[in-house]
């Protein structure tokens, strides 16, 4: 029996299992879209709240999982033992494992009740940037209401400051995840969700739709740039400062003149300071200062660009940009004119 009892000790040790679970946390938090490595106030609180279930959970694994292989041991059948002495009946006992879950559960319960409520509305500031997302198969348009900027798949939001995003869907149920900021909230037709979250570090934070939307769903990724307030507000006065647009040379006007002449590209897209003001597909009016293009899948490269006007649906299936009539002219030309939008 003593040889057992050290068996299970060394088997169920908590300090071995306590490392382990350190190590995952450590090993996941260096993904880029990654739980526990939280970068703001929403995300932290959400952090918590699964560290606390975690350690609740691993605490009744051990419990259970050791109490569970010392009665197989020490009770398993031996030839000539006589029948174990039953505990069918025991009060004490029964009042004991129903006590322990109750408390388990209120210890749960009280701050998950606590910290909904507490993140359902954003913090009562006066400074907020309020922005509307919409989702579309497969790409995200982001309107910020009080600046008159629209733009697609990168959110750029000053750092520090509460961002409250209003949250509707162009077509089928989405959903808005980035990890490291805040949680997933459904983005669904007909209906107006809210979330908010701060971004308390510069960089760049991925994101993506989390509810299965179409062929597509996987492709569906954004990006929310965290700057520091004066090089949002110049990127906002940039955007703002928008006039007619005058092309550089000659290879970007006949990029303009393709752009502007064919049926898909300008009645789908918005390029502020031109003849092009579609609402259908992604505001293109900020393309080149963009991290990347269709809707996060590929670094925006002039290779790349050319790849995407070239075939998009072997770029992403079910994308609902055609394929274009058009030759390696046009396209050289196409992507010269889109790398001239500042």
């Amino acid at each position: 029996m003593v040889r057992s009892g050290n068996k299970l000790k060394r088997i169920f040790s908590i300090v071995p299992l306590a490392s382990a679970v350190a190590w995952a946390q450590g090993a996941f938090a260096q993904a880029p879209q990654s739980v526990f490595a939280p970068a703001g106030p929403v995300a932290q609180t959400q952090l918590n709240l699964l560290s606390l279930t975690l350690w609740i959970a691993i605490g009744i694994f051990v419990v259970v999982g050791s109490i569970l292989l010392y009665t197989v041991i020490r009770f398993r059948a031996r030839p000539g033992d006589p029948i174990p002495k039953q505990i069918q009946g025991n009060t004490t006992l029964e009042v004991i494992w129903t006590v322990i879950p109750i408390i388990i559960l209120i210890v749960i319960a009280v701050p998950t009740v606590r910290d909904a409520f507490g993140l359902a509305s954003p913090p009562p500031v006066d400074d907020v940037l309020n922005v509307r997302v919409i989702g579309y198969q497969w790409w995200w348009a982001f309107e910020y209401p009080d600046l008159g900027i629209v733009t697609a798949n990168e959110l750029r939001v000053p750092v520090g400051k509460v961002v409250n995003l209003t949250l509707e869907s162009n077509d089928v149920i989405h959903s808005f995840w980035v990890p490291r900021l805040a949680g997933k909230m459904d983005v669904i037709p007909n209906r107006v969700n809210t979330m908010w979250f701060v971004a308390e570090e510069a960089g760049i934070y991925y994101g993506q739709c989390a509810e299965f939307c179409g062929t597509s769903h996987a492709n569906m990724r954004f990006r929310v740039i965290a700057q520091p307030e004066n090089e949002f507000h110049a990127w906002v006065e940039g955007r703002r400062a928008v006039e007619a647009f005058s092309p550089a040379n000659d290879l970007v006007a006949r990029g303009q003149a393709i752009f502007e002449s064919t049926g898909t590209c300008f009645a789908c897209h918005n390029v502020d300071g031109t003849a092009a003001n579609g609402q259908v597909g992604p505001d293109l009016t900020d393309f080149a200062s963009r991290t990347t293009i269709a809707a996060g899948l590929l670094a925006n490269t002039p290779e790349n660009l050319a790849r995407w006007l070239r075939d998009p649906q072997a770029v992403k299936p079910g994308a609902l940009m055609p394929r274009l009539p058009l030759s390696d002219d046009d396209i050289q030309a196409l992507t010269a004119f889109l790398y001239s939008l500042e």
